[in-house]
């Protein structure tokens, strides 16, 4: 193989997918290679915390492309393979078997791991993590009805998972190291919500708790002991408490890494002809101004085209607001926007808190920074204008459900 005018895709995921997508439609004729460790061809991961592994969805749904499009558009799938080094000076990418794939461009889309659990016990049959289309499968097994599930952290994993849990009728306890889910990420008014909304179907929120060890029976897991003597039976424990970036490749490859691997705005990272997109991207964002590293399926949906077309030569920034939702019994949610922990004043709600049915909006002084619906449907749109607008708005009518949201829009 040639490496004049091959490129190389490692990571087997939805970046990978939709940058070879982007690379055929945007002019690339040559040699296309995706090297991935799954077995699986890529797909997307949120239907694993949601419709897959609440079984509305069914296998087929979750992959990014048929395998006969592969063939069709001469993208060669080299799968179960693991890519173990990048040799910058002469342009290869070395396997596990000990092959060397040449690339013209090389896009890094290795995307992230769960962090592991390091107590006592943590390495027992049925601790489950999510990632992958198989931990997907294990917890749709162990979510039984009259299981008992303890799912350790309560960001957005372990509530879609505490949620499908009590969907199949499992008896669920989620331990959140703080004193609620999601504070840091949403603050305390729109933590509440979800607070409120497992504790109503039934899920019973442990805040402030602190896991001493895993208990187990004959190798299985039968319990989650915390540090202040409390026991909890379990016949599986989620562990949900964060990823971290798969950077080794880059990094050993004298890439810059940090929390991510480092990009600007075009994708590309600090080694000439290689591009990063995803999670594993740590990518210069024009519109906020800094290095984001997004975790959620909007940029692996959405930077591959920016990579692909950079890749290509083509002028190409990407400059779109973080977005993400989720959906957990019967709420669904949409977020858009930027706001970090301690970078607004305030958050203004639009409509029936309690009712869950509004929109929350982060402020810094008179500026929406991010935007939240909760029941509240075709708004992402004018929130996302607002935003990217930088107007100043006035509380009282950001918070009027009389007030059509596109009239506050420059």
């Amino acid at each position: 193989m040639s490496p004049d005018n091959n490129f190389v895709i490692v990571g087997g995921g939805l970046a990978a997918g939709k940058a070879a997508e982007a690379l055929r439609e945007h002019g690339h004729s040559g040699p296309l290679t995706i090297i991935a460790d799954e077995r699986e061809r890529p797909y997307i991961r949120p239907p694993l915390s949601k419709g897959y592994l609440l079984g509305k969805d069914d296998r087929d749904s979750i992959f990014v492309h048929s395998e006969e499009w592969y063939t069709e558009h001469g993208v060669d799938l080299l799968l179960g393979t693991s890519a173990t080094a990048v040799d910058v000076p002469a342009k290869e990418v070395e396997l596990e078997d000990g092959r060397r794939v040449p690339y013209a461009r090389l896009l890094l889309a290795t995307g992230s791991s769960p962090r592991r659990l390091s107590v006592p016990g943590a390495d027992l049959d049925n601790v489950l993590y999510l990632r992958r289309v198989e931990d997907s499968e294990r917890l749709k097994a162990a979510f039984t009805k009259g299981a008992r599930i303890v799912v350790i952290g309560g960001g957005w994993i372990g509530l879609e998972t505490a949620a499908a849990a009590r969907t199949a009728g499992a008896e669920v306890t989620v331990l959140e190291h703080s004193e609620l889910p999601l504070l840091k990420v949403l603050g305390r008014e729109a933590a509440e919500v979800f607070a409120g909304l497992h504790r109503d179907h039934g899920v019973d929120l442990r805040p402030r708790a602190q896991v001493e060890s895993i208990t187990g029976t004959d190798g299985r897991v039968d319990g989650v002991r915390l540090a202040d003597g409390t026991r909890l039976a379990a016949d599986a424990v989620v562990v949900g408490i964060g990823i971290t970036p798969n950077v080794r490749l880059a990094e050993e490859a004298g890439l810059e890494v940090r929390d991510g691997i480092v990009t600007d705005e075009h994708l590309r990272t600090s080694v000439a002809d290689v591009y990063a997109a995803g999670d594993v991207a740590n990518a210069y964002h024009p519109r906020l101004g800094r290095h984001l590293r997004v975790e959620h399926w909007a940029n692996a949906l959405n930077q591959p085209l920016t990579a692909a077309r950079s890749m290509l030569g083509q002028d190409a920034v990407y400059e779109r607001l973080p977005y993400f939702y989720t959906d957990q019994y019967d709420l669904g949610m949409e977020y858009t926007g930027y706001a970090e922990p301690g970078g607004y004043d305030r958050v203004v709600f639009r409509g029936d808190v309690p009712g869950r049915q509004f929109i929350a909006f982060w402020m810094s002084k008179n500026r929406v920074l991010a935007g939240m619906s909760v029941n509240v449907w075709d708004v992402i749109d004018p929130i996302r204008s607002l935003i990217q607008s930088g107007a100043g708005i006035d509380d009282a009518r950001l918070s009027d459900p009389d007030v059509p949201l596109d009239s506050l829009v420059p």
